[in-house]
């Protein structure tokens, strides 16, 4: 008889439980009604704690309705030209999203029979169908307050909107045009600016396995250059490496992927690899001579092939006259064979040759000069930095000091450069 007591006395409990949750979601419920949201979010969270009502789709779609009415009262307020709390509307509107998801995919859980019957699902797509474009103000909103993260929540929900499941099958239930894909930028981006560095790398891994809409924000081969520097912010080296190369097959025409590519190479000291892909770089982009054929003919230079490096500046130079890489270039490459050439007749005795060996080496600086003496104008007309133009005028002292010491006078050239040099 005890026994039976005890049972029914724990039966009685458990029911005196459930009813006190069941309670709580009906309060919650009543509370909304009344527009006493701090009272509803009070019991509604009591409920979606309780294992009793955590798994029932209906707590989960008050929760999510308790948001969307804070988000309603002050939009109310706003379009009929009263005072709004902006901040309050959009916290509702953030509020709203996560538990309006979950009583969905609550409600889409077979019953005991393996019946589907989510008696919510048509509310809730309704709802958020009718809120997704004020995702982007209340990531604008909250961007402007420099608040990055949630900024990116924003702009996150408003990409996934339309690819929930209770949107599937609805092809046309979003248009899914340059708009969309901006945000997913702006979801990207406010990420980065929030140093959520994993999670930017998350967005921009969904973005490139997702189709691109043109738009005027941002091009494709961007989204693949964000994804290199964010390997480079992780200091994963091989994943960057692993992204220029997809990058550089995707986008040969991009001025990021081969460029940088051939930097790794130049450091790695693979200066051949890097030529190989200079050479593809130059097909793809004939426009930037100034700077590839440059970069190649410098490595051509450190190889010892100053023909073939002086082709490639005057090839830089054919396409912009004023390219100063090129300038300074292609006179540092006769000013480094006119010193070999200076070094090689210091330790031969034969005098006919050293005075064919003094004509040339007159003649690469005098072919220098030209070009150096352009550069050096450039810069300052342009109001280079001092020591960028320190630096030429330093070479162009090496350049008439050695002319005047080989019998061409370039002694007032020379005094004035020092004085410029302030020597």
């Amino acid at each position: 008889m005890k026994k039976l007591f005890f049972l029914t006395a724990a039966a009685i409990f458990a029911a005196g439980s459930l009813f006190a949750q069941k309670s709580a979601v009906r309060d919650a419920k009543r509370s909304l009604g009344s527009n006493d949201l701090n009272e509803a979010r009070t019991l509604i969270k009591q409920a979606i704690t309780n294992p009793e009502t955590a798994n029932d789709p209906e707590t989960w779609k008050i929760y999510g309705d308790i948001g969307n009415k804070a988000f309603d009262n002050e939009r109310t307020n706003e379009m009929l030209g009263k005072p709004a709390n902006q901040e309050v509307m959009f916290n509702g509107l953030l509020e709203s999203y996560e538990p309006y998801v979950k009583a969905d995919s609550l409600g889409e859980l077979p019953d005991a029979k393996g019946r589907v019957k989510n008696k919510f699902r048509k509310d809730i797509s309704g709802i958020l169908k009718a809120n997704h474009p004020f995702y982007i103000n209340g990531g604008v909103f909250f961007n402007e307050k420099q608040q990055y993260s949630k900024a990116a929540d924003f702009f996150e929900i408003y990409w996934n909107i339309p690819t929930l499941p209770m949107f599937d099958g609805q092809k046309d239930a979003f248009q899914l045009d340059s708009t969309y894909q901006t945000i997913k930028y702006y979801a990207i981006i406010t990420a980065i600016q929030a140093k959520d560095h994993d999670r930017a790398l998350k967005l921009l891994k969904r973005a490139a396995s997702e189709p691109f809409i043109p738009n005027s924000a941002y091009q494709e081969s961007d989204i693949y250059e964000l994804i290199a520097s964010e390997y480079i912010q992780q200091g994963d080296t091989a994943k960057y490496i692993e992204t220029l190369y997809e990058g550089a097959e995707k986008f040969p025409k991009s001025k990021y992927f081969i460029p940088n590519l051939v930097n790794v190479f130049i450091r790695q000291g693979n200066n051949q690899k890097a030529i190989e892909y200079l050479d593809e770089a130059i097909k793809n982009d004939p426009t930037n001579a100034c700077d590839l054929n440059s970069v190649k003919g410098a490595l051509l230079a450190e190889k010892g092939e100053f023909a073939a490096a002086e082709a490639e500046y005057n090839k830089a130079l054919a396409q912009d006259a004023n390219c100063e890489r090129a300038l300074e270039a292609l006179a540092v490459n006769f000013i480094l064979q006119a010193q070999n050439l200076k070094e090689k007749t210091a330790t031969i005795t034969d005098r006919k040759m050293q005075l064919e060996n003094d004509k040339k080496t007159v003649e690469f600086y005098q072919a220098a000069l030209p070009h150096l003496e352009k550069f050096t104008q450039l810069l300052k007309d342009r109001n280079a930095d001092k020591t960028e133009i320190d630096g030429a005028l330093m070479k162009l002292r090496n350049v008439y000091y050695n002319l005047s010491m080989m019998g061409v006078d370039k002694s007032v050239q020379l005094k004035e450069v020092e004085k410029e040099l302030g020597l």
